[in-house]
């Protein structure tokens, strides 16, 4: 069943078997056997896979922790799958806010959302920008990131109060149309996007926990820019020698970002506060996406070469283990039952 995203994609809903979940899981894709794994956090062991489209890249859970989003980047299709990780029932960044998944199409160059409940994407908005990639939306749902891999640029894009539009400039208004009613002018609420120039290839990014610096992970220069968010303005540029960098991710403490390198034997640990790489740790022959555990201190990184899960310790920044077998991994998520 399909549900055209307009120009952006196709929504491609999927009947599955499942087994009953845990009251949190780890949801990892595999980018070689087109499935989802879903993962006890506390065993590392894998309860079961569900088959989703080709190429998975990146994966979210709705709030519930009852449905997940698959954007399935490659391929001919371009779709977003829906499964249902509870019943018998069942484009590239994914978020979900506010009850529906907000998305990337880098084809259409704009973002998106869709509602489960209508199953329809409601709203778009083009960015302009060459392959809109990743995508963050603040919880109050009036300002969102994303980063514009081909156009060395990041999008800050937030809800305003505008005055109401009014005739075009030099326009006469109609002779018998009545004038303004007194007091303060109509106002309207519309998005304004603030384009920041930053290096080539950027694509992971983060904003701190404290909400006040964007960074950003420039894979072809291998720089870091970071963003003051209040001022809207790169205020450094990191040369961190990070060329292939795919994820960026900051620990819950805001103390130190990880960036992950997919041509790099290497994890890149960096200290927020003097901006100095402090480790380089070796996992294996590159990696991919990064997911934070908040309540045990941890972080997976998702090693797509090497076709494992690595644990890393945030305490002492140490791997502790590893989860095997999983096919080229890459986007992963927790989808919590509430």
């Amino acid at each position: 069943m399909r549900f055209p995203l307009r120009t952006a994609a196709s929504l491609l809903a999927i009947t599955l078997t499942t087994a009953a979940l845990s009251q949190t899981t780890l949801l990892a894709l595999s980018k070689h056997d087109h499935t989802l794994s879903v993962i006890d956090p506390t065993t590392l062991k894998v309860l079961y896979t569900l088959p989703v489209g080709p190429d998975p890249h990146e994966v979210i859970a709705s709030t519930d922790g009852t449905t997940a989003y698959v954007s399935n980047y490659g391929g001919s299709f371009h779709t977003l799958a829906v499964l249902d990780l509870v019943h018998h029932n069942g484009p590239h960044g994914l978020t979900f806010a506010g009850g529906k998944l907000y998305f990337t199409a880098e084809g259409a160059k704009l973002i998106g959302r869709y509602d489960p409940a209508t199953q329809k994407v409601d709203w778009v908005l083009g960015t302009g920008q060459n392959r809109t990639h990743m995508i963050y939306v603040s919880p109050d749902l009036e300002h969102i990131i994303t980063t514009n891999v081909a156009s060395a640029t990041v999008s800050l894009i937030d809800l305003q109060t505008l005055p109401q539009q009014g005739p075009p400039p030099g326009m006469k208004p109609p002779a018998n149309m009545p004038p303004p009613p007194p007091g303060p002018r109509p106002t309207r609420r519309d998005w304004n996007q603030t384009l920041i120039p930053v290096g080539q290839g950027s694509e992971g990014f983060d904003l701190s926990p404290d909400g006040k610096e964007i960074w950003v992970a420039n894979a072809q220069d291998g720089t870091i820019s970071i963003i003051d968010y209040t001022t809207k303005k790169v205020i450094e540029t990191l040369h961190s020698d990070t060329r292939s960098a795919n994820r960026l991710k900051f620990t819950p403490d805001g103390k130190h970002v990880l960036v992950s390198l997919l041509g790099n034997p290497n994890l890149v640990i960096l200290d927020a506060a003097t901006r100095k790489v402090i480790k380089r740790l070796p996992i294996g022959t590159g990696a991919a996406g990064i997911l934070i555990d908040p309540t045990n201190n941890r972080a997976f990184i998702a090693q797509t070469p090497d076709n494992k899960i690595t644990i890393l310790d945030l305490t002492t920044l140490t791997i502790t283990t590893q989860i095997s077998n999983i096919a080229e991994p890459d986007g992963m998520a927790w989808a919590t039952q509430r």
